[in-house]
């Protein structure tokens, strides 16, 4: 059978587009492309990009103050909103222009319609136009989920959040995941009057624990109005404000509410049952070490898949996926330490097993450090950073690394490379310390502070 394409990919985020580019210009593959939205997925247009953006915006208020500290006369002013969101609506249009100049320089057939499947070598866009192919790669993303609630349809999610025409003077968040505490600290940093409510006892669950108790203190003391152990169950509309009735027996009005209670695969336009593809307990594609589905023509790749959500994750996906499927090296993604830092306000980097995790493989010897960092203590201020390392008891390997301190995620990136290579602690305490540094710690841990 003679195709249209060797590859088409139903979907334009960061994980489809890689494997488009890839395939055509390493390949030699004829590649057609599918995206109904903007090039870039959720994370260049309604997610990480725009959202470091907010969180670089959102520091300049904490800064502010400490430049007393530092024999600065400065003035704190307001947070001009209008301003910021033209810059930032430019950038990302500029963004959104590289990736559609990357697949245009590599030869992919780009259309800017919703395609859907008809057979499980045939795909229809939303004009009518059908194309075959002799493989289909899925990756549409994910969406933000809204709780079954009364008056859920009065709240926004983070699609929404970039586009508010004013920035609200009071807000409740609804959620205790990294998206949740990532926009209650952007928030409270950009002077709007946070309130973030979760239904568990502690925020940002699966992470380490003594790392989230420091993150919720950080955020506490930075100005956020974080309820734990407490659930929204319903909202009502009061003029053009929100009331929302909470377990805690509160019954406040906002300007806004936000629902940041996960995600899930955005798999609804794409006609799945065409092509006999079941859906997996949380709606996802299911699919093989190899990204494979159980039709063998369709492979998908991302957040579609619900494995780990990440973008660099997806992006990797896709370079297994050409690798295996187009250049007939087969091709496993490896998802053993993923780096991750969560953006809030102080920041959390992490690679790893928790202590608890690691606790649970056997025994364990951990290391810590909790301290004001230089910076802070001039400037008199009480937020305390955490450096932690989770090491092997007997072999030393280390298990895991999180930190609790400005600029984390830049840390834990270089201190992935380590522990990704295996190393052990006393490669850690043989390595000279870079004075003076918060990360300086790392290595400089002598006697553990505790054993598991």
């Amino acid at each position: 059978m003679v195709f249209d394409y060797d590859l088409f990919v139903i979907g334009g985020g960061s994980g489809g587009v890689r494997a488009a580019r890839v395939a055509a210009s390493e390949t030699g593959a004829k590649v057609g492309l599918a995206e109904q939205s903007r090039y870039g997925g959720t994370c260049v247009i309604r997610g990480c990009v725009p959202k470091k953006l907010m969180v670089f915006a959102s520091e300049f208020s904490n800064l502010t103050e400490q430049a007393h500290a530092y024999g600065w006369s400065l003035q704190t002013g307001t947070f001009n909103w209008p301003e910021f969101q033209a810059k930032l609506n430019a950038e990302l249009d500029r963004l959104e222009g590289v990736y559609r100049s990357l697949l245009a320089k590599a030869g992919v057939d780009t259309f800017d319609l919703a395609a859907k499947l008809l057979t499980p070598h045939e795909i229809e866009l939303a004009d009518g136009t059908r194309k075959s192919a002799r493989h289909i790669l899925l990756a549409v993303g994910g969406r933000p989920m809204r709780p079954d609630i009364p008056g859920a349809e009065l709240a926004i999610t983070s699609n929404e959040i970039f586009h508010l025409e004013t920035l609200p003077r009071s807000m409740l968040i609804i959620g205790g995941g990294y998206i949740a505490c990532e926009f209650a600290s952007i928030m409270t940093g950009l002077g709007v009057a946070t309130t973030q409510c979760y239904r568990g006892a502690r925020v940002l669950r699966g992470f380490d624990v003594e790392a989230r108790e420091l993150v919720t203190a950080g955020m506490r003391a930075r100005g956020v109005d974080l309820r734990l152990n407490t659930n929204v169950v319903a909202l009502t509309a009061e003029g053009e404000h929100v009331r929302a009735a909470v377990t805690d027996g509160t019954n406040a009005v906002y300007e806004q509410v936000m629902f940041a209670t996960g995600r899930q695969p955005n798999t609804g336009g794409l006609d799945l049952a065409a092509v006999d593809l079941p859906l997996g307990p949380q709606g996802e594609v299911v699919v093989d070490h190899y990204s494979q589905t159980g039709v063998p023509s369709l492979f998908a790749v991302g957040d579609v898949t619900d494995r780990v959500n990440l973008t660099p994750v997806a992006i990797h996906e896709g370079m297994a996926f050409v690798r295996t499927v187009f250049q007939g090296i087969p091709t496993k993604p490896d998802y053993e330490l993923i780096p991750t830092a969560i953006f809030t306000q102080p920041e959390f980097g992490t690679i790893g097993l928790s202590e608890e995790s690691a606790k649970a493989l056997g025994p364990i010897k951990v290391y810590t450090a909790e301290f004001r960092g230089m910076r802070e203590v001039f400037a008199g201020g009480t937020e305390k950073t955490l450096m932690k390392l989770i090491t092997d008891a007997n072999s030393d390997h280390v298990l895991g690394c999180h930190i609790v301190a400005p600029s984390a995620g830049e840390m834990i990136q270089l201190i992935g490379v380590a522990i990704k290579m295996g190393a052990t602690k006393a490669d850690f305490d043989r390595t000279m310390a870079v004075h003076p540094t918060l990360s300086e710690e790392l290595v400089t841990l002598r006697a553990p502070t505790r054993m598991g």
